[in-house]
């Protein structure tokens, strides 16, 4: 599992329009919040997905990259990008790696996969990692409290 002040895990997946996207490609460079959510098109990740949209400037302006990962294949990503007008990559971890090696937690009763944030730091160390599989509005909040702090 994952925690403040460990390296964030390299990793290479595929985003909502079947690009390749690795994280090396950020690290080194700016700072970088991923969320991992459920599932595309459910009410609480449209909640989520849909609040990350509407602060978006908000980390721009920090410099800050936002991705999101679950494990919808590239086609749902892509729907649902351009569904909710969302300026934001969208990675398809449909093996689940990656929420593995981030230690992500399933949900309630196990069957829907965690809801969890990290904010990286420019040189790839964890600086938060909020878990709330409610709330999921939370989640931008308690990232942008840490971006607030300085990086």
């Amino acid at each position: 599992m994952i925690k403040v002040g460990d390296k964030a895990p390299l990793f290479s997946l595929k985003d909502q329009d079947n690009n390749d996207f690795s994280i090396e490609q950020i690290i080194g460079k700016k700072p970088l919040v991923i969320f991992f959510y459920p599932k595309d098109f459910t009410p609480g990740c449209v909640r989520e997905v849909c609040a990350f949209r509407d602060q978006y400037q908000d980390f721009q302006d920090k410099g800050v990259d936002v991705i999101g990962i679950s494990s919808d294949g590239h086609k749902s990503h892509e729907k649902f990008a351009k569904k909710y007008n969302l300026p934001f990559t969208l990675l398809s971890d449909y093996k689940g790696e990656i929420r593995k090696k981030f230690g992500v937690p399933s949900s309630v009763f196990g069957f829907l996969p965690g809801r969890m944030t990290f904010v990286i730091d420019v040189s790839g160390i964890v600086k938060m990692r909020f878990n709330s599989q409610f709330g999921a509005e939370k989640h931008i909040e308690e990232s942008l409290k840490i971006l607030n702090k300085g990086l």
